[in-house]
């Protein structure tokens, strides 16, 4: 059996970003992956897929965005080739198609690590695995007709890809928003259940919204001192896009050009869906926290003397003129679903009581009360760039320190 002193679980941009830090400890690990390294950014996106962020906010240690588009957004090919540079710059100790099948405390000690690749201990554990590990798919998908091509957001692909006919995309988060317009562009009929997912504009008052929020220190927050405090953590992300250099995805610029908006998805009844009568709230919800956005970042111009052109309110350029609740799947020609309702996390295999009542592992910045357990690139581990490009390298920084002088001095209590 083979030890570490630390083993890292994950090799997306976590876990590389913790083999970063630990290398400059010299402390002797691995990283663990079950597929490739980076495997979810190659597997799980679209065609079209490009980041929501300007590509400044690519900052994984020791390996910041350095080219000529950093307000642009990186697209697929782009992130890719990013990434790759990035594994190159870690060369991190790593064992690929290892999957973790279980993971206990030993009674001396540490964890005992049971894989497809045989066991493994060692003395600290990193779990950079993510949250997004079970796609969410309704029961009453089952009861669709079997004609009816059913997929979740990780495997769209491009319009192409899909059976003739229109398609119904079901979440308007950030993925069933960017999914829809990619069908909706692609000249597809789409027919969008749109949820209480929020959006914020893409530029504002001569600067990209991105932009605004750094400067105005929202991306420093830390989970321990926003107004939501934990409860930010359930919190949907921002619809908005990257695509073309970057715009607003307006749910209502869609509808006007023929794009058919329901509320939230309830049941099936027969071949009939049936929706909540929300849509209209939905969107005005969503266009409240854009508006709410846009007016921070007037009152912080007004407070700094900044001289920026002026901004307005988004104004509607549509709105439901009722609330349709059904929709016949026959007369609607729907030859296609796509599940963009998110994942669940799955820590099953963790046996180590770290969790909470929700499956959640309890931590503080990425430190749990169990010797040596660690989590990092979940959403909101500790900021909002935690789970991102922007914000990784400052947790895996704060765990690999942690970590380092928790392990030195226990060796003192040893030799003491």
């Amino acid at each position: 059996m083979t030890h570490y002193t630390t083993i890292v679980v994950g090799g997306g941009q976590a876990g590389l970003s913790a083999s970063y830090y630990l290398q400059q400890q010299d402390i002797n690990h691995v990283v663990l992956e079950k597929h490739t390294l980076t495997h979810t950014w190659r597997s799980q996106r679209w065609d079209a897929f490009c980041l929501v962020t300007p590509n400044w906010q690519c900052a994984l240690p020791g390996y910041p965005y350095t080219g000529n588009e950093p307000h642009g957004f990186m697209t697929k090919d782009q992130i890719i080739d990013y990434l790759d540079g990035f594994i190159a710059k870690v060369n991190a100790p790593t064992k690929e198609g290892v999957a973790v099948q279980r993971m206990t405390a030993r009674p001396e000690g540490g964890y005992l690590l049971n894989t497809s690749k045989g066991d493994f201990t060692a003395d600290h554990v990193i779990i950079a695995s993510g949250g997004y590990h079970t796609p969410i798919i309704p029961r009453l998908a089952e009861r669709l007709p079997t004609q009816i091509t059913q997929i979740h957001s990780e495997q769209y692909r491009n319009p192409q890809a899909l059976p003739e006919g229109a398609v119904l995309v079901v979440g308007s988060g950030q993925s069933g928003a960017q999914i829809a317009e990619d069908l909706h562009l692609a000249g597809r009929k789409v027919y969008l259940a749109v949820g209480d997912a929020p959006r914020c504009a893409r530029l504002y008052r001569g600067k990209d919204v991105v932009d605004w929020l750094a400067q105005m220190g929202y991306y420093d927050i830390g989970v321990d001192t926003h107004p939501l405090r934990e409860g930010v953590r359930d919190n949907t992300n921002h619809y908005v896009t990257g695509r073309d250099g970057g715009r607003d995805i307006d749910l209502r610029r869609f509808a006007h050009e023929g794009m058919q908006l329901f509320g939230r998805l309830e049941s099936l009844e027969g071949t009939t869906l049936k929706f909540a009568c929300d849509l209209g709230a939905n969107l005005e919800a969503a266009d409240a926290v854009y508006n709410r956005i846009n007016a921070s970042i007037d009152k912080y111009i007004a407070e700094h003397s900044i001289d920026a052109p002026i901004g307005t309110p988004y104004t509607p350029l549509w709105a439901p003129k009722e609330e349709r609740s059904e929709l016949e799947l026959t007369a609607s020609a729907i030859t296609s679903v796509i599940w963009c309702i998110g994942f669940q996390p799955d820590f099953s295999w963790v046996d180590v009581p770290v969790f909470n009542g929700r499956s959640y592992p309890g931590h503080t910045r990425g430190v749990t009360a169990r010797q040596g357990l660690y989590f990092l690139g979940l959403p909101w581990l500790h900021t909002w760039g935690s789970g991102r490009f922007s914000g990784v390298a400052r947790d895996a920084q704060y765990v690999v320190q942690h970590l380092a002088a928790t392990g030195l001095c226990r060796e003192r209590q040893q030799a003491v």
